[in-house]
């Protein structure tokens, strides 16, 4: 070691340069370059792979979110004894049935109140009752259905199956099963259309080609459109892992391409088959630009080296006799000598460091000054920071909180019976929830429609007999869009002062929406206390009025009329009429060409 030390020092430095070069740059340079080839292309897929796998397990467990809603539903309907009554009744004339159907729509109204739900129907092969698409008599196709068969043999359990709907002839993603076989006259069959849109949504994030499918491998849900409905027989019948494997991961050949699968299973409760979430994502496809850039930062390596080395040996000569006077100078400040100065002429670093050298030592102390004084800040800026995010941590307050605080006081009500507590308490965090993630943006009328339903629920728990209320909404109306939450409040106005102003007898209150030439009319009609003119002349008089701070008592009236003038212009705020001891309406038009400003 010590002859080999000696020969090194031996050699001159230019020499020495160009070796300490290539025996500790280029060498080295060149093995790391091809472990961390390989490492690089392991770790791509060893990240693509978990990125898949907690990309499935999120799939699954939003799907979960959204079939947990038609179950909750198969549930109560299987028990509803107004359902049972109305199936189970020999009626005499068409005239008793559309009657019975009037009283009844519970079925309308989930597919309403619920956006996990397209649609509910119930086969029952009651013969005295009519077709309405909520409730059908099943004809021999039907009954010769596998879907249908299964229910009818599973008694009581659950099914899936991707089925096409009568009514519109697209096929959804479908809850079947017999519900209440012990009691019912009739074996009726159940169907529940899961939103096809919402699960292609929760599939539309994800990165990987990414399917749900049922157990005859129908693919219900896509993040490639052209992929939904398909089977994988017809797209990978010679992968048999993939048709039936429900959990794990491998390795397969895809269109010539080694690929990798990601499955997971999802089986719900009480169900007789269930669904899976498959992710498959191909390895060349995630080397692709790992692999370019390899290969381009090899041909530069290669470059730069042979030009490094000639560069290193015909400038080392130059560098070792400058540095050489510059050491002699360093020298002799490291002994303590602060008054020595150097002059070496050039302008590069080198020239420069001399001409620095002199400052420097003059420049000592006052920056060992500034980075103390850089110290101190730099510590009151992290305790300041610290104290920040103390306070936000501090002032933070987590809506999912609130939500699963609701659904454990619903949860508890149901196990004790108090169902009445138990949808009271759904409906306020329904409505929370829908009035937290609207924020600022339009929304559809039937959107806005079930909020104002959930309030109505709610009153009506609180005031039992003495509120009444109507939802008249035409169907082409639904999907215009309007401000969010302006509606409401003209109901939340109509009880307050209409209802708890008055001092007997029921309140009714009804919501109309009805199309007319000009756009959508909607009304909030109250038969309640009613305003005198007097009073009605001064509303009037402060909604105009754009300088007056609003009252606290007419805030809800005032926001939605000045939000209407605002997005649709001064034509288009609220009407109000009024008469004392009768009742009032509140009115407004939504323009057919209108164009909000939200």
């Amino acid at each position: 070691m010590m002859k080999l030390t000696g020969i090194l020092n031996d050699i001159k430095l230019r020499n020495k340069l160009s070796l300490i070069f290539i025996a500790a740059a280029v060498i080295p340079m060149l093995i790391s370059g091809v472990i961390l080839t390989v490492q690089l292309r392991e770790i791509l897929i060893a990240g693509a792979f978990q990125q898949a796998v907690s990309n499935v397990e999120r799939v699954r467990q939003r799907t979960e979110e959204v079939i947990k809603v038609p179950l909750d539903i198969s549930y109560r309907l299987s028990n509803d004894s107004r359902l049972r009554t109305v199936v189970n009744r020999e009626y005499g004339s068409n005239y008793e049935v559309v009657h019975a159907y009037k009283q009844y729509t519970d079925l309308r109204n989930y597919v309403h109140m619920y956006k996990e739900i397209q649609g509910i129907r119930l086969y029952t092969p009651n013969s005295t009752m009519l077709n309405n698409w909520d409730f059908m008599q099943p004809d021999e196709a039907i009954q010769n259905q596998p879907w249908y068969k299964q229910a009818l043999e599973q008694r009581g359990l659950v099914g899936w199956s991707f089925m096409e709907d009568e009514r519109d002839g697209q096929s959804y993603l479908s809850l079947v099963r017999r519900i209440n076989l012990e009691d019912w006259l009739y074996d009726s069959v159940l169907v529940i259309n899961v939103d096809t849109v919402l699960l292609n949504a929760i599939l539309a994030q994800e990165t990987f080609a990414t399917w749900i499918v049922d157990d005859q491998n129908n693919i219900v849900a896509a993040n490639r459109p052209d992929l939904y409905g398909k089977n994988l027989k017809e797209m990978h019948g010679d992968n048999p892992e993939m048709l039936t494997r429900s959990e794990g991961s491998f390795d397969v050949m895809l269109a010539g391409h080694p690929s990798k699968v990601v499955i997971s299973s999802l089986s719900l409760q009480n169900s007789w088959n269930g669904l899976r979430v498959i992710s498959v994502f191909r390895i060349p496809e995630i080397v692709k630009e790992a692999n370019g850039v390899i290969g381009r930062a090899a041909r530069v390596i290669a470059a730069s080296f042979f030009a490094a080395i000639l560069l290193v040996y015909s400038s080392a000569s130059l560098i070792t006799r400058r540095l050489l006077r510059l050491s002699k100078h360093m020298s002799k400040v490291g002994s303590g000598s602060w008054k020595a100065f150097l002059t070496i002429d050039g302008k590069d670093e080198i020239g420069q460091l001399s001409r620095q050298f002199n400052g420097m030592v003059e420049r000592l102390n006052q920056l060992m000054n500034e980075v103390e004084e850089s110290n101190y800040q730099k510590s009151l800026l992290e305790q300041k920071q610290n104290d920040i995010k103390f306070k936000m941590l501090a002032s933070q307050i987590n809506p999912h909180f609130l939500f699963n605080t609701l659904d454990s006081i619903r949860m508890e009500a149901h196990v004790r019976g108090q169902e009445d507590i138990a949808v009271a308490v759904w409906q306020l965090s329904s409505m929370i929830r829908s009035s937290l993630e609207i924020g600022n943006r339009a929304i559809q009328l039937r959107e806005e429609m079930n909020i104002v339903l959930c309030y109505l629920e709610l009153q009506k728990f609180r005031h039992e007999e003495r509120l009444q209320y109507e939802l008249n909404i035409e169907p082409d109306a639904e999907q215009v869009e309007i401000l969010p939450l302006i509606i409401q409040p003209l109901v939340e106005n109509s009880i307050i002062h209409g209802l708890e102003n008055k001092e007997e007898g029921a309140t009714l209150v009804q919501v109309h929406v009805y199309r007319i030439q000009e756009g959508v009319r909607i009304e909030v009609i109250d038969n309640g206390a009613g305003i005198s003119q007097d009073k009605l002349l001064e509303i009037h008089g402060h909604l105009e009025d754009l300088e007056e701070e609003a009252a606290d008592r007419r805030i809800g009236l005032r926001n939605v009329h000045d939000r209407l003038i605002l997005s649709y212009g001064k034509p288009y705020g609220l009407r109000i009429d009024s008469v004392e001891g009768k009742g009032t309406s509140v009115s407004f038009l939504i323009p057919k060409e209108g164009h909000m400003h939200v």
